[in-house]
C-alpha cells in the first residue's frame, strides 16, 4: 500500500520549481485529508502552504472555480483568507509531475498566523462565525459566477446516496447491522424532510461546506476561514452541519448552535423554518462523516475517530428520530 504522506511529499518537491523555490526549502506536513498540506518555509525566512490535490477528486476547472470564489470574496472584503499565490509563469493551479509521469494538482496560499478554536472560547468563536457564514452566504446569492465555474453538489443523493461523494455510510467503521439499522432509518428521514425542505435559491446555493474548527484561525480578535477545498452548491444551513464536525455529539453544542444562530442573524435573516431544520443539517454532516471515516481509514483523523464514531452517530440518530418524527 502506497504511503500517502510520502506521496504528498513526493508531489511536493517537484512542484517548488514553479514557484521558483530550490530543493532547499523546507516542507512541513500539516494536514492528510482530501489533500496533502505543507508549510513551506524559505532560506530567507518567507512562510507559505502548499496543498497538494488528491488523485481523481477535483478537476483542474472546480479548483479554477474555487479559487474565482476566494478571490471575489478577498477582492469584496467578505471573509478573511488567505489570498492564492500563483505560480512563475502567472498560473493559479500548477500541475506537478513526478519522474515516473504521474500527476497532481498543486496550489500556494499565502501564510496566516492563527490556531483552531479551543474549548474555552467556542461560544464567542461560533457566535463570529455565526456572522462569517451569514456574509458569505449574502455574497453567494448575489455574486455572478464565471463562465465555467463547476464545483461538487452536496445534496441528499451525493452526500448519502451509493455514489456519494466520499463513499457508503454503510462501508464506515464500526457499521454492522444494528448500526444500518438505525442510521438507515434517520438517512431515510433524511431524505424526507430535504425533499420537503426544498432547494430554492434562498435555501440553496454555494457553500463553504466544510468550515469545521480545523479549518478556523484565531488570531487575537480575528477569525480566518481556510481551506475552501469542498466549497460547493448545498443547502446554506448545512454549513452549521459542518461547522459541528467531529463535536456533534458534545454536551456544549447546543449552546454552540444558540451562538451560531445568534451570530447569523447580526448580518442576515433566518427563517423560523430554516431554524428548525437545524437538527437536519447537523444530522446530514454527522452521516456523511461516517461514510468520509470508512473511506479515509488511513487519515489520523479517521482513525482517532475509529468505529466508536458509528456507536455514538447512533445514539444521536435515535435523539433526532425521536425529535423530528
Amino acid at each position: 500500500m502506497t504511503d500517502p504522506v510520502a506521496s504528498f511529499e513526493e508531489f511536493a518537491l517537484a512542484a517548488l520549481p514553479a514557484y521558483g523555490l530550490d530543493e532547499g526549502t523546507r516542507l512541513i506536513l500539516l494536514n492528510v485529508s482530501e489533500n496533502g498540506t505543507f508549510r513551506v518555509e524559505t532560506a530567507d525566512g518567507h512562510v507559505s502552504v502548499l496543498r497538494i490535490h488528491r488523485t481523481g477528486y477535483h478537476s483542474r476547472e472546480a479548483i479554477l472555480s474555487e479559487l474565482a470564489w476566494i478571490s471575489a470574496l478577498r477582492d469584496e472584503g467578505v471573509v478573511s483568507t488567505p489570498a492564492y499565490l500563483p505560480a512563475l509563469n502567472g498560473e493559479s493551479v500548477v500541475t506537478a509531475r513526478t519522474a515516473d509521469g504521474r500527476e497532481r494538482y498543486v496550489v500556494r496560499f499565502a501564510w496566516v498566523e492563527g490556531q483552531e478554536p479551543t474549548e474555552d472560547r467556542l461560544a464567542q468563536d461560533f457566535e463570529e462565525l455565526g456572522a462569517i457564514t451569514a456574509r458569505l452566504h449574502h455574497h453567494a446569492k448575489s455574486w455572478q459566477r464565471p463562465a465555467g465555474f463547476t464545483r461538487f453538489i452536496w445534496d441528499y443523493d451525493t452526500a448519502l446516496g451509493p455514489d456519494g461523494h466520499w463513499g457508503r455510510w454503510q462501508d464506515g467503521l464500526g457499521v454492522g447491522a444494528e448500526e444500518t439499522r438505525i442510521l438507515g432509518q434517520c438517512s431515510e428521514l433524511l431524505r424526507e424532510r430535504l425533499t420537503d425542505y426544498g432547494k430554492g435559491p434562498d435555501r440553496f446555493g454555494l457553500v463553504h461546506a466544510d468550515m469545521r474548527l480545523a479549518n478556523l484561525l484565531v488570531h487575537g480578535p480575528a477569525v480566518n476561514v481556510i481551506d475552501f477545498d469542498d466549497c460547493g452548491l448545498s443547502w446554506f444551513m448545512y454549513d452549521l452541519g459542518s461547522s459541528l464536525s467531529f463535536i456533534e455529539h458534545e454536551p456544549y453544542v447546543p449552546e454552540l448552535v444558540d451562538s451560531w444562530v445568534r451570530g447569523y442573524r447580526t448580518v442576515a435573516t433566518m427563517t423560523p423554518e430554516e431554524e428548525a431544520e437545524l437538527p437536519t443539517f447537523i444530522m446530514l454532516r454527522r452521516l456523511l462523516l461516517v461514510a468520509w471515516i470508512g473511506s479515509h481509514s488511513e487519515t489520523e483523523t479517521a482513525q482517532a475517530m475509529g468505529p466508536e464514531y458509528a456507536v455514538t452517530s447512533c445514539r444521536l440518530a435515535d435523539e433526532y428520530l425521536t425529535r423530528m418524527t
